[in-house]
């Protein structure tokens, strides 16, 4: 079984990116568990926090999340032409303290998937997820890119992909994804 943790880069209730993440879920297939995990709890990072009372008990347990999984899927959604603060925020906390962040990043498989209501999609925010993931010694696969345009008209109002040719090919970027992760 090929665990692949899911952390979607939106808090919205109505987010494009977590619905891609229930998406990719639900068409993971055999031998795939993807779990979705929430940004939410998870404070605004403070260096005096950390110094004197640790990780906060959200940013613990989402790093025991990303230390238990083969590989780790983000949704990230673009904001202002980068990535979204709310996801760099619990990735500097994973980071914390350096001694622990080679546990978290070091040589793990990351892959970037996003949705967006512009005609782009994600480029530039999975662009600039790049040299983040290398700084931290990720381990990133570029062996696909899912970029979700104009998201409104591919999701229901009930946050379920509609549109097929999309989740045929999220679908195959989970496959690959995956086996990218199992071979680590």
């Amino acid at each position: 079984m090929t665990r692949i943790l899911g952390i979607s880069g939106s808090l919205r209730r109505g987010s494009y990116n977590t619905a891609l993440l229930r998406a990719a879920q639900a068409s993971a297939g055999a031998g795939i568990e993807l779990q979705i995990a929430t940004l939410h709890g998870i404070p605004v990072y403070d260096g005096d926090v950390e110094a004197s009372e640790g990780s906060p008990p959200a940013v613990a347990a989402l790093k025991e999340k990303v230390i238990a999984a083969d590989g780790v899927l983000l949704a990230s959604p673009e904001y202002n032409n980068s990535v979204p603060g709310s996801l760099k925020n619990a990735i500097d906390w994973l980071s914390r303290p350096p001694s622990e962040a080679g546990k978290v990043f070091a040589n793990r498989p990351f892959a970037v998937i996003g949705a967006s209501q512009g005609g782009f999609g994600t480029i530039l925010s999975q662009a600039a997820w790049l040299p983040i993931l290398r700084t931290l010694g990720a381990n990133h696969w570029a062996g696909g890119r899912l970029l979700v345009s104009r998201a409104q008209n591919v999701f229901d109002a009930d946050g379920r992909l509609t549109d097929q040719a999309i989740a045929s090919q999220l679908a195959d970027f989970v496959q690959k994804f995956a086996a990218f992760a199992a071979k680590k």
